[in-house]
């Protein structure tokens, strides 16, 4: 039977099928180069490939995007009817893609990480996996699912992107030197991983290197900046962020029309990427004219209250800064019909009390802003994102509570910041006008 690159078996698949699964995989891992278009040739070539079709579910409810998640729908619809006798690696994907694509993703990656365990060089199962892992802000399993697949993968020539998801699985888990070196060696393997890429620049965020980081980033743009990356426009938003912490906010919002929102993306994740730049900037007193408004209605495709409560986290921000609050608080009507299960779980104990604080802060109601936000953003287990993304409920949080003149949770909340980054200059902006407000 032919197989893959890693040794596990094809059902259904042609040599030349087989061939662009791979090549799907790669960029896949790469964050490079359209994953889907050489699956449906596999299948155009293989039909019975069932492994093609899942694949591309897999890309499709990644996206966290309504539309598309719908159509991965569809696709496991037609693998279950055209599949019934599935082999043992299909049916553990499809078990997992099951779960997945009704937003249950915690079930969908333990079901993953159990298939995993017997088959580690499933090379699929592992970029879903870790990629689920970052969604439900999962930092311990974002570790351990590839740490434990590792040694596995001693001998082939992919280990390296093995050693970037790694990076950022540190990373997360605050382990910040041993991320820093995968991440590394990551990119002496391979300059263009974008994903080690990004690993090392969080890394470089959460420790405060926001010159060394704005160096890294610009230094090794030809690298990840290609017109084919699916991860530019976020290691753009890295870039951005190092400019704030630096204070030079004429320079991120320069990257925010030459590159973060100069093609008018629609895909979510930089859409997300652009209503965090924008919101952070806004919070702290920056001007940012007509932004918002392209910004919003770009997001009405995909905030939907129900799919992906993060995603909706921020368009809220999109339509607050639009001037649309009503549009924002439409997303919590909604969300009460949503079906019960995670993702209805994971708005009613973070969205929700998210949003009201953002639509709260905008009101100039700040101590109920503080209220709202001070409890949500230690639920992280109901919340997908980095700690990078998720430092935007902090950094509004501790905006309220200096202007609310709630001294004591302002003083507090800087402290905390201070320790985490002291060379801050934003950081040390909101130990300086706290000061004042005494």
């Amino acid at each position: 039977m032919i197989q893959d690159r890693q040794g596990n078996s094809l059902p259904g698949a042609s040599p030349k099928a087989a061939e662009l699964f791979d090549l799907s995989c790669r960029r896949f891992a790469r964050f490079r180069g359209d994953p889907v278009a050489p699956l449906d040739d596999a299948i155009a070539e293989s039909p019975d490939f069932g492994m093609a079709k899942i694949a591309k579910a897999w890309i499709y409810v990644m996206s966290t995007e309504p539309g598309a998640t719908a159509g991965a729908r569809r696709i496991l619809r037609d693998i279950e009817k055209e599949h019934p006798a599935p082999s043992e690696r299909e049916a553990a994907h499809v078990r997992a893609l099951q779960a997945a694509t009704v937003g249950h993703w915690t079930e969908a990656g333990r079901v993953l990480d159990m298939w995993s365990a017997f088959h580690p060089r499933d090379y699929l199962a592992l970029l879903a996996g870790h990629q689920i892992d970052f969604l439900t802000a999962n930092a311990r399993n974002l570790r351990d699912r590839i740490a434990r697949a590792l040694p596995a993968w001693e001998k082939l020539p992919e280990r390296s992107f093995l050693l970037g998801m790694l990076a950022f699985g540190l990373e997360e888990a605050g382990d910040y030197d041993r991320a820093e070196a995968a991440g590394r060696e990551a990119l002496e393997k391979d300059a263009e991983d974008a994903w080690a890429h990004h690993a090392v620049a969080h890394v470089m965020e959460m420790q405060g290197r926001a010159e060394e980081g704005r160096d890294f980033i610009r230094r090794r743009r030809q690298h990840w900046a290609q017109p084919d990356s699916f991860l530019k426009i976020h290691n753009w938003w890295h870039l951005a962020l190092c400019h704030l912490e630096l204070g030079e906010f004429d320079a991120a919002l320069q990257l925010y029309d030459d590159e973060i929102r100069a093609g008018e993306s629609t895909i979510a994740m930089n859409l997300a990427d652009a209503a965090a730049l924008l919101w952070r900037l806004q919070v702290i007193g920056v001007d940012v004219g007509e932004r918002w408004e392209e910004l919003a209605d770009a997001w009405t495709q995909h905030a939907d209250g129900r799919c992906y409560p993060f995603n909706d986290m921020h368009a809220a921000m999109a339509f607050i800064g639009a001037g649309r609050r009503n549009d924002a608080l439409d997303l919590l009507v909604a969300a009460e019909g949503a079906d019960p299960g995670e993702m209805r779980d994971w708005m009613a104990h973070t969205g929700r009390p998210v949003i009201e604080g953002l639509v709260a802060f905008d009101r100039g109601h700040y101590m109920e802003a503080a209220e709202l936000l001070f409890p949500a953003r230690q639920i992280y287990g109901t919340f997908g994102g980095s700690h990078a993304q998720r430092d935007v409920i902090d950094w509004t949080l501790t905006e309220a509570a200096i202007r609310g003149k709630i001294h004591g949770l302002a003083d507090s909340l800087i402290a905390e910041r201070l320790s985490l980054r002291p060379g801050s200059r934003i950081n040390r902006a909101f130990q300086a006008r706290s000061k004042k407000e005494h």
